[in-house]
């Protein structure tokens, strides 16, 4: 399966007017789970999130996808 890199963010059920919705949710979702954390437990979320979504897709070769376009031009 390729990595899908369009915007693909969805809830079942839901009905968007707007195709950026989803995608706000999850940032808006996203930043709650960081606040009032200091940087060092926010760094820790960030690492079991990746595992726990990593763990998830469960295919290595879009995870060594993601992980290669994620370090590309640092």
């Amino acid at each position: 399966m390729p990595l899908t890199l369009q915007p693909n963010f969805h809830e079942a059920g839901t009905r968007y007017f707007r195709p950026f919705s989803p995608g706000d949710d999850f940032y808006e979702a996203l930043i709650e789970t960081h606040r009032d954390l200091s940087d060092e437990q926010s760094d820790l979320v960030n690492a079991k999130l990746i595992l726990l979504l990593a763990n998830h897709i469960g295919d290595l070769a879009v995870l060594r996808e993601a992980m290669r376009l994620a370090r590309a031009r640092l």
